[in-house]
């Protein structure tokens, strides 16, 4: 998942939204819950929650700084 996450990143297309598994697994290749992956982007809980279960869409820059401040991608 690494390497899929890492190319989204260098990809000459515009951002989109991430989906609800590519936020959680990269929640989860990270080893953090989901209070703590919410802490990491000043985010609450709840918003957390609703980007995993599909209930809202997560800012494609959201999704970037998190893979950013986890080690996900340079």
């Amino acid at each position: 998942m690494k390497n899929i996450i890492a190319n989204r990143s260098r990809a000459k297309i515009p951002a989109s939204n991430p989906g609800k598994e590519e936020i959680r697994l990269a929640r989860i290749n990270a080893g953090l819950t989901q209070t703590n992956a919410a802490e990491i982007i000043y985010s609450g809980i709840r918003a957390w929650q609703k980007w995993e279960s599909g209930e809202h869409k997560m800012h494609p820059g959201l999704f970037e700084l998190f893979l950013k401040k986890t080690g996900q991608i340079d």
